[in-house]
């Protein structure tokens, strides 16, 4: 109940990012440039003046925003392709099985840098926002296709499918009603599962330079800051992004997993 109630109130605060922010996340008081934390800055500046709080809000929404985003899509790519090897079975099965175990073979996170590394970096901050949950998404989705298609190979020799199947039921039918129904659970704990991943990789992209363009904040180039280590200990409060990112991720651990740690 913490995790809901803590995800609820990050939520909330990023949602409503215009409302609560002190300042606009792109102005620049260049004469509070570096400051600590004030009435004016309750997280102080960044080293152009930036407001730190109202960076971070805005970032936090970028993140929260477009990692379910990515989740998705990687759920349904992933989704896909199980249902077609698992369904079909044959030289289909085949094939999707050979380049899901190719996708898994590789180095994701490397890749996902080569790849991001490989496109332009001088882009608008939404075209940013686009290549970098997009590559996420093309590069995360083959762990899921793999739990999708033992699922369908499962549900194809079970009684109600073959009950449906003697009723003279259609294959369109039998995918869109009977697996599908079926399918809910596991793809839902699939999405759940990658929601987080896809917050760690865009963090860590931002941390490398690579992830979304300035000034458009997120949470990786939020955290870029924590490369310099003598400035953790001038400076403290730069490690915020980094402790809500922590928080956020165990928080979405307990949710999806139901821990029964504080009963």
């Amino acid at each position: 109940m913490f995790a809901v109630g803590f995800l609820g109130c990050v939520s909330l605060a990023a949602l409503g990012a215009d409302v609560f922010s002190p300042h606009d996340y792109t102005t620049q008081f260049r004469r509070h440039a570096d400051e600590p934390p004030s009435q004016t800055f309750p997280l102080g500046t960044d080293e152009l003046g930036r407001d730190r709080l109202s960076r971070l809000l805005h970032g936090m929404r970028v993140s929260l925003l477009c990692a379910p985003a990515a989740a998705l899509l990687a759920t349904a790519i992933g989704a896909g392709f199980g249902v077609l090897a698992g369904y079909f079975g044959g030289w289909v099965d085949e094939a999707a099985t050979s380049l899901t175990d190719l996708f898994l073979s590789l180095p994701w996170l490397f890749v996902l840098l080569s790849l991001r590394a490989m496109l332009p970096l001088n882009v608008s901050p939404y075209i940013s926002i686009a290549a970098v949950f997009g590559l996420i998404a093309l590069v995360g989705w083959a762990s899921g296709a793999r739990v999708v298609r033992a699922s369908v190979i499962r549900m194809r020799s079970a009684g109600a499918m073959l009950h449906a199947m003697a009723y003279g039921c259609t294959g369109w039918r039998l995918l869109s009603v009977h697996v599908a129904a079926d399918l809910k659970p596991v793809l839902s704990a699939q999405f759940w599962i990658f929601v987080p991943v896809c917050l760690l990789a865009e963090a860590n992209l931002g941390m490398l330079g690579l992830g979304i363009a300035e000034p458009m904040p997120s949470w990786g180039n939020l955290l870029a800051e924590l490369q310099n280590y003598q400035r953790i200990l001038e400076m403290p409060w730069i490690l915020t992004p980094g402790i809500l990112l922590v928080l956020v991720v165990a928080s979405l651990h307990f949710v999806v997993s139901g821990n029964k740690t504080w009963e």
